[in-house]
């Protein structure tokens, strides 16, 4: 009978520092593993698995959505579809990708970060992909056509290079920078983690809100005509919620941290954090749906039509500078320059001695 012999699990003390978790004690894998290790870790109870699943098999969902979609729609000659093209790509980009971040981050302590830097890039293309539809389907009426509506998605898409560039600085800081420390010290996050924390949250926490100014002046400022006010409101509110939900758990890592040891396998605030993310996406999705359709033959009317630029456009810009900051950051770990500095010193005492 085939067995499958799996790698014994480690705690916290057994690790390094960079594979440390906030309050999660147990569970950890080991810190070199093989692709093959990490392949098999999906089917082990580690506190990696249910971080790795909950966004593995909702990217199925959201895959399965847009060929759904791509039935129904005319995605390549419909310029009115090109948003919605561009967020549902995004939402079917971000969870996969996460989910092999998670996978692979056990395989060396440069992997780890490597795997974290695409995890935040794909969440900065899923904001610019917010962004796009939310500037085409989601806009209060009395603001088409405006300034602010005109710069959205440009300024969208500088929100994306800071948001990845910020979240991979929290990692790394300034690579090709720090080349005289050793690997240890030169990472912010394990000599500075609540700076790191804090950075990251500001990372994803600004594009968030400029994504959401159209969303949240229609739910809790705008009154009388030029809102659109329809049926997707209470749609909205539950992704809204699901948001901050998700940002309080990211930010304060409960339940764990009040019981640490606890919640190492099931029910650690990241676990909870991806379920969140995940369902409010779903609503996100749901409701821009409707807004689409509900606001079609209006926004046909009133707005000019969806450009390539400020739709597939942008986002492959966004695509291209986004893999540019990943490279820049992936390749400041492996900076290994030369120091003649240090040669000539060791001559010179070497001198002196004899």
């Amino acid at each position: 009978m085939l067995s499958l012999k799996l790698p014994r699990l480690l705690s916290i003390n057994q690790v390094p520092k960079v594979f440390h978790e906030h309050s999660i004690i147990f569970g950890y894998r080991q810190p070199r593993c093989t692709a093959k290790d990490c392949l098999f870790s999906l089917f082990q109870l580690t506190n990696e698995t249910v971080n790795i699943w909950t966004h593995f098999l909702p990217t199925w969902y959201f895959v399965w959505s847009l060929l759904a979609l791509s039935y129904t729609l005319d995605f390549w000659n419909e310029a009115y579809t090109w948003p919605l093209l561009v967020y549902m790509i995004s939402a079917c980009i971000y969870p996969f990708t996460s989910s092999c971040a998670h996978t692979f981050s056990s395989m060396s302590s440069r992997a780890r970060h490597i795997c974290f830097f695409f995890d935040y890039g794909a969440l900065s293309l899923y904001s610019l992909g917010s962004a796009t539809v939310y500037a085409a389907y989601i806009m209060p009426d009395s603001w088409i056509n405006s300034n602010f509506h005109k710069w959205f998605v440009p300024i969208a898409v500088f929100n994306t290079i800071v948001c990845t560039a910020l979240s991979c600085y929290s990692r790394l800081g300034i690579p090709f920078i720090h080349f005289n420390h050793s690997i240890a010290e030169r990472f912010p996050e394990q000599e500075h983690p609540n700076m790191s924390k804090a950075l990251r949250i500001i990372a994803f926490a600004y594009p968030y809100f400029f994504d959401n100014i159209p969303l949240f002046y229609r739910l809790f400022l705008c009154t009388g005509d030029g809102c659109a006010h329809n049926e997707t409101i209470p749609i909205h509110y539950r992704h809204v919620a699901l948001a901050f939900l998700t940002g309080f758990l990211f930010a304060t890592h409960l339940p764990e941290r009040l019981a640490p040891g606890r919640f190492d396998y099931i029910g650690h605030s990241h676990q909870l954090f991806h379920i969140c993310a995940i369902i409010g996406t779903h609503f996100q999705m749901k409701a821009i749906l409707m807004d689409m359709t509900l606001r079609q033959a209006w926004l046909k009317l009133h707005a000019l039509p969806p450009s390539f630029m400020d739709t597939i456009g942008g986002a492959s810009f966004g695509l291209l500078l986004t893999l540019l900051i990943i490279a820049l950051f992936s390749l400041g770990l492996y900076w290994k320059p030369k120091m003649p500095e240090v040669r000539n010193q060791y001559s010179t005492e070497k001198l002196k001695l004899d």
